[in-house]
């Protein structure tokens, strides 16, 4: 996958996935933003979710998420699926209409911070992949910008 020479490298990630440089703790001044306090709503640089942790957690894995958005699945929120199966402009409804590609598999959640993998994340289905990846999603489950979004190789607990 090509990445534009325009985003930033705090927002280039391992394994050529677009990430964003945002710690709750930074945006709180060195303190922690209890996460009640963020809004649903995107901020003007756009809602961004990044992995933050992974450890097993019994036949799935347990996932620690960061974002700048309160996720909620009737408004925005993250979509998560394996890197190895699907693009990011698979992991949305709009992947025909707007990307020109096959529509694929992802698990929609709000669960957040901690999230495990289960449904299109599940170890279960898999199929060989190792690395995890997320992005932020509207209500009709199009994804915002196929150009922000995390991925990080699992396969240490696997």
């Amino acid at each position: 996958m090509t990445m534009s020479n325009a985003i930033p490298a705090r927002f280039r990630g391992k394994l050529g996935c677009a990430v964003f440089g945002f710690s709750l703790a930074a945006a709180a001044g060195g303190a922690a933003l209890a996460q009640s306090s963020l809004p649903n709503a995107c901020p003007v640089d756009g809602c961004e979710v990044k992995i933050a942790s992974v450890s097993k957690a019994g036949n799935e894995l347990a996932v620690t998420f960061e974002a700048n958005f309160m996720p909620d699945l009737s408004k925005n929120h993250i979509h998560i699926w394996w890197g190895e199966t699907y693009t990011v402009e698979q992991v949305s409804n709009n992947a025909e209409p707007t990307y020109g590609v096959k529509q694929g598999d992802w698990h929609p959640t709000d669960d957040f911070p901690a999230y495990t993998t289960q449904s299109a994340a599940s170890l279960s289905v898999r199929n060989g992949a190792r690395t995890l990846c997320v992005t932020a999603a509207d209500r009709n489950h199009d994804i915002l910008n196929a150009k922000v979004y995390h991925c990080m190789d699992v396969g240490d607990h696997l």
